[in-house]
């Protein structure tokens, strides 16, 4: 029993980095692309306040909520895989 509680720490911790990395990496590009777009259309007024308003409208995206995937998709497997092994 100590070892499965053993194992999830290590996994969350892992899941978390890679939770974190996934979502600076997201941000990021989300950034590239409305610096470009910003570029693109020639627009005139403040360039960081359009990009920072961009990425207010991005925190609220399924995007940004499909990375939480992340931590699911791995939980779900470990415990399918489990029940596999053990019940049929």
């Amino acid at each position: 029993m100590f070892a499965m509680f053993r194992l999830f720490f290590v996994l969350m911790i892992v899941l978390t980095i890679v939770y974190v990395c996934l979502s600076l990496y997201s941000r990021a590009v989300r950034r590239a692309k409305l610096k470009a777009q910003w570029d693109a259309e020639g627009q005139s007024g403040d360039r960081d306040a359009f990009v920072e308003a961009g990425l207010k409208a991005y925190d609220g995206s399924l995007r940004r909520k499909l990375i939480l995937g992340v931590y699911v998709i791995p939980i779900c497997a470990i415990a399918l895989l489990v029940y596999v092994t053990n019940f049929m």
